[in-house]
């Protein structure tokens, strides 16, 4: 089956967390026999910043980041049985859903995967004319990024006429673990861009307990955290290209993740990093959230804070024999449950009965 896929970009992480989950599942799904083109606007300087190529597996249409264009490339979703809008495109996202959705063929497979669902959520309370409230009669389906009863309850509220979360996975050919590389010895680290509803938590979770185990070294990548104050023993080094990413997990004794305020809030909703460092063998250490034991095992595969004094402890009680242990039990279950080949049964699963009922009903 042909699927248009109109995303933020397949080619480049800058500045764009869904990088990974959208190689990892649409790789996955092309290796299931769909016929893929995903649609990125040039913008942001993410072209300039590209971690892969075009890949074999999907084509991949780049389009300047004006209005025109975005018309031309929408109106190739008409040769698509299936035709996908995500959230966050970063370019006239409003404009691009109605121009995607128009040119559809009636009996097209229409979704809307939704990769940040609390922040659309939010949005969808506060703007009785959103515009995706008004699309949402017209869509065959919502798939989201996390997120679990409290989501698909509101998108279902809100007039979708389903919504299932497809979660994070890992992509083994990807992610897994290499040979630890010096740049990034340290006790603990921390891979993530500054984000308004994640910049307290990492505040509170990483840079409160660098400042008082001032014996201990930390290390933190990710975009914007240039001006931020921070002690002398946590190293910036800005932007990790995804190609450091497996060195930059398996080398610290531990790797923190933080979520940001929304998902922790909703729950079910782990980042792509906690496959990433469990895929590598890294010893992770997460904020606490509801549903993190259907992906992994506190205490056995996973380590839970609750705050940063739980961190400040967790790291001062940890051996490197404890971590290397985690690490190892993390990444036999995240290989055994939670691949991108066991997201795309689900999806592939999903879309086959859609499309089912959509002919029943014609």
């Amino acid at each position: 089956m042909r699927m248009a896929f109109y995303g933020s970009s397949l080619l480049s992480c800058y500045w764009n967390g869904a990088a990974t989950y959208y190689r990892g599942l649409l790789r996955a799904l092309a290796a299931k026999g769909y016929d893929i083109t995903f649609y990125e606007p040039d913008v942001y300087g993410r072209q300039d910043r590209r971690d892969i190529e075009p890949p074999q597996w999907c084509s991949v249409v780049i389009y300047d980041g004006t209005v025109a264009a975005l018309k031309a490339v929408a109106a190739q979703a008409g040769e698509a049985e299936i035709v996908v809008k995500a959230s966050g495109v970063g370019f006239e996202d409003d404009l691009l859903l109605q121009e995607v959705m128009k040119a559809a063929r009636p009996e097209a497979l229409k979704i809307f995967w939704d990769v940040d669902a609390p922040a659309t959520l939010a949005d969808l309370k506060t703007s009785p004319e959103h515009p995706l409230r008004r699309a949402l009669a017209g869509l065959d389906l919502v798939l989201t990024y996390g997120g679990g009863d409290p989501v698909v309850d509101a998108y279902r509220a809100f007039g979708a006429a389903d919504c299932v979360p497809i979660y994070n996975a890992l992509d083994p050919e990807t992610h897994h673990p290499v040979a630890p590389d010096s740049r990034f010895a340290v006790d603990l680290g921390f891979l993530g861009n500054r984000l308004p509803d994640r910049e307290a938590r990492v505040e509170e979770f990483f840079l409160d307990p660098a400042a008082t185990l001032t014996a201990l070294k930390f290390l933190l990548g990710g975009a914007g955290w240039q001006d931020k104050p921070m002690t002398a023993n946590v190293n910036y080094i800005g932007h990790v290209s995804t190609r450091d990413h497996n060195a930059f997990n398996v080398t610290p004794k531990a790797i923190l993740n933080v979520s940001r305020s929304s998902m922790a809030s909703n729950g079910f909703s782990p980042a792509t990093r906690v496959f990433e460092a469990a895929g590598a063998g890294a010893c992770l250490i997460t904020d606490d959230w509801q549903g993190i034991e259907l992906f992994l095992k506190p205490g056995e595969e996973v380590l839970v804070a609750r705050d940063g004094r739980d961190v400040r402890d967790i790291l001062t009680a940890l051996t490197c024999e404890k971590a290397a242990r985690i690490g190892k039990q993390a990444r036999a279950r995240i290989i055994q449950e939670h691949t991108y080949q066991h997201r795309a049964t689900q999806v592939d699963r999903i879309i086959r009965t859609c499309s089912r009922n959509l002919e029943a009903a014609q």
